[in-house]
């Protein structure tokens, strides 16, 4: 089997032995009649000339590929599409290529007329008669096969070829011939026209616009150009056949070398270089080898989760929403993300527990360990950070998004446990529940409205932790030592759906549910239905973090506060653009909670009093953290968190397992919490992250509360509950809640299931089911 190669053998004889005696004549007259056909320009030519369309780079709207970029947009984060193709203007290519595919392809390019009729006769002549067969093509009419997806040689496709280069010519100036035919034909590893053909082989482009040492060499150009005579190796012997890339292996380096020499010779001859320039040219050694992955352009990189969000944020955006995928990924676009490079570098730095850049706590950990971090900045939803996973087609640990089938794919919902308590918090101070009010704290109380009592299946609430301030404690204090019992009952009192409304208007568009009989936790979007509705599908165990959310969406509520109580949409896009055409662009719009200054500094005021929060930087930060228990277990757990900010930036971090096993050292000990864990990770990343953007702390400083209405601390009132919503049949039973010390006093563990860590279409995002906290 022979290779059908893009280039033609211009240089090849290409010579018949005759035959005697009727064979001969039989020849002859198959000669005559090709010949006839091929050049009878007021027949069969002159007819295709006036029926047949040309198609050009335009008309063809070849595949291009899209380039996703980080929020600089100059550094590239991913490249998509099925070719990997970008297009360059013939006047903005340097001559280097222009010049070596001439003469490599077709020396007489400049002068004829789009069809070679002496290369025609010869290959007339060798096909008839038996010879090699001969593609005897000019670049116009590779152009014109290529761009007509002309295939097989054969000669009705030899006089359309003619035909269309012919037409071509005619209608078209040889600059933009040439532009057409180098932005079109394969390179070889995948790389469609010269400029990917550049990146690909020499990390370079041809460009003239771009620094001498950026640019493609003469020399550089010559190895590609050899290369469009036979892009890939012939698949039924590679060995033997194997092309013209240099790395592939030693043959086909000589044939490189070879072809080299060839397109030197023929550049000497067209008065591209003198003599001495090319005696003084030298063979370049500087071809990239080749690399399995690059066909993946990214996508096997952490980033490579951010671009399953970037698509499925487009595939809603008006000018692409209802298309194909392949209209994103294969329309030349420049993606701008939010991702700040120097903040992905410091999420994935701290994060990514299997790097050596990890904080010590959580480096070297057992395989079934899994971090996920989020960062948004406050005021306009960007995601600065995302860190879900080590590649773009594994799971995805801190969010969900939509597949291009419209399926929802992810694993990034966890139950919170106590970093929840944010949205308990803020909706208190937002009712004008001061943090300084007293509530009853004892380790232990039942609650008959919410059915946690001794004779009920779960049992009453018990604190997890406990606090000098007992039993007696304002609700500050008990936020930093995460006692349960306080929250709960400000949940009862508060009513269920007022913090479920919080934590949808500072962020949360979707919290799982367990459902009577289904083993996963079901999504509920938060954002369609008000929170009266969807408050019976949740017991009062919401304000203590029972129910899953997300990483991301628990960093945009974090960034919420940071701003002050204005929420903005998290979202991953700043901009699409094709050329100099802006096609797409972000819409910041921001909603305020509706919170006082003076409910603001309260939150503030409380949070950055709980230990794990606090910076070594000189920023003002405020945080929370969370654990949730495996099973009916109170010593072992599986989930744990640090949420929290500064007035600059806002992140969420969750530690916890692929196969929802306890958290469990390599040594053995499962004494792991929000603070022991997820804690070092947060605080490496926001120290290193707030440095890195080069911020002033002193310019996001937190104000002092001025408690208005607590002198003196009053005991909570003991009012019904504003929304209080009964314990729903459909909940899971509640696990019991015995209390225990803990090397962490801002913590309050729960439980939780098991599942796959592949990638499976919503709602199978998490574990088991959830069992209320202990």
């Amino acid at each position: 089997m022979r290779m059908l190669q893009t280039g033609d053998n211009d240089d090849a004889a290409g010579a018949a032995t005759p035959t005697p005696g009727r064979k001969r004549r039989r020849h002859r007259l198959l000669i005559f009649l090709a010949v006839f056909a091929l050049l009878a320009g007021s027949g069969l030519v002159a007819g295709g000339y006036y029926f047949d369309s040309v198609p050009t780079p335009t008309d063809l709207k070849l595949p291009e590929s899209t380039t996703v970029y980080y929020a600089d947009g100059r550094t590239p984060m991913a490249k998509l599409g099925a070719e990997n193709r970008t297009i360059v203007p013939y006047d903005q290519m340097n001559d280097s290529a222009k010049q070596a595919i001439v003469a490599a392809e077709d020396r007489t390019f400049w002068t004829n007329k789009g069809v070679d009729f002496k290369g025609v006769l010869r290959a007339a002549w060798a096909n008839v008669t038996g010879g090699q067969r001969q593609g005897a093509s000019t670049l116009t009419q590779q152009y014109a096969r290529v761009a007509a997806d002309l295939r097989g040689v054969t000669y009705s496709r030899k006089l359309r070829e003619a035909v269309i280069a012919w037409k071509l010519d005619d209608t078209y100036s040889k600059e933009e011939i040439l532009g057409f035919y180098l932005n079109t034909v394969p390179f070889g590893r995948g790389a469609y026209g010269i400029e990917a053909a550049a990146q690909t082989f020499f990390g370079k482009t041809v460009r003239r616009d771009a620094p001498p040492q950026q640019q493609l060499t003469q020399a550089e150009a010559m190895v590609l150009c050899a290369m469009v005579k036979q892009p890939e190796a012939d698949p039924a012997d590679p060995e033997g056949s194997p092309g013209y890339d240099p790395r592939r292996n030693a043959t086909a380096k000589q044939n490189s070398i070879d072809r080299w020499n060839y397109i030197r010779d023929g550049m000497v001859k067209l008065g591209y270089l003198t003599p001495e320039q090319a005696a003084n040219l030298a063979y370049p050694d500087s071809v990239r080898p080749i690399d399995p992955n690059a066909g993946r352009s990214g996508l096997d990189r952490p980033t490579g989760l951010v671009v399953n969000h970037v698509l499925s944020e487009l595939r809603q955006a008006e000018p692409f929403r209802g298309q194909p995928d392949e209209a994103i990924r294969d329309g030349g676009y420049k993606i701008v993300t939010t991702i700040d490079k120097r903040v992905q570098d410091a999420a994935e730095a701290a994060a990514d527990i299997r790097r050596d850049t990890a904080p010590e706590a959580v480096r070297g950990q057992p395989k079934n360990w899994q971090a996920a971090l989020v960062a948004v900045e406050p005021g306009t939803g960007r995601v600065l950070g995302y860190y879900g996973g080590d590649k773009g087609s594994g799971a995805d640990y801190a969010g969900w998004y939509t597949d291009e089938n419209g399926q929802a794919r992810g694993f990034g919902q966890h139950p919170p446990g106590s970093s929840f308590k944010v949205y308990d918090l803020a909706a208190a101070v937002e009712n004008k529940i001061s943090v300084k009010q007293k509530f009853d704290s004892p380790d232990t109380k039942e609650f008959p409205e919410s059915g946690r009592t001794k004779g009920s299946p779960a049992g009453p609430i018990r604190n997890a932790e406990h606090a000098p301030c007992q039993p007696n404690c304002a609700l500050w204090e008990a936020t930093v030592a995460s006692l349960n019992v306080t929250y709960f009952e400000l949940t009862e009192k508060l009513g269920t759906a007022k913090v479920i409304d919080m934590a949808k208007r500072a962020g949360v568009e979707s919290m799982w549910e367990t459902v009577k009989g289904n083993p996963q936790p079901q999504r509920v979007d938060l954002r369609d239905k008000p929170a009266e509705e969807v408050a019976g599908r949740f017991s009062t165990e919401v304000g203590i973090g029972q129910y899953g959310i997300s990483v991301q969406d628990h960093a945009n509520g974090m960034a919420t506060f940071a701003a002050g109580g204005k929420r903005a949409e998290a979202h991953f896009v700043r901009s699409v653009t094709k050329g100099d055409k802006k096609v797409w662009g972000e819409q910041l719009k921001q909603t305020d909670l509706g919170l006082d200054q003076e409910a603001i500094n309260q939150l503030d005021w409380t949070l950055r009093r709980v230990k794990a929060a606090k910076l070594d930087n000189d920023w003002d930060s405020a945080g929370k953290t969370g654990t949730w228990q495996a099973g009916q277990s109170t010593t072992q757990n599986v989930h744990t968190w640090m949420v929290g900010w500064t007035g600059a930036l806002a992140s969420a971090v969750w530690l916890g397992t692929t196969d929802g096993k306890p958290l469990r050292t390599t040594g053995g000990s499962y004494e792991v919490y929000g603070s022991t864990g997820p804690g070092p990770i947060w605080r490496q990343f926001m120290e290193q992250a707030t440095a890195a953007l080069k911020l002033d702390p002193d310019k996001y400083r937190f104000q002092d509360p001025a408690f208005p209405d607590d002198a003196p601390e009053t005991p909570a009132p003991t009012t019904p509950p504003a929304t209080a919503s009964p314990t729903p049949s459909a909940s899971p039973t509640p696990s019991p809640t015995p209390s225990r010390p803990s090397p962490s006093p801002t913590e309050r563990p729960t439980s939780l299931p098991t599942f796959s860590p592949s990638l499976t279409p919503l709602p199978t995002l998490s574990p088991s089911k959830t069992r209320r906290p202990r």
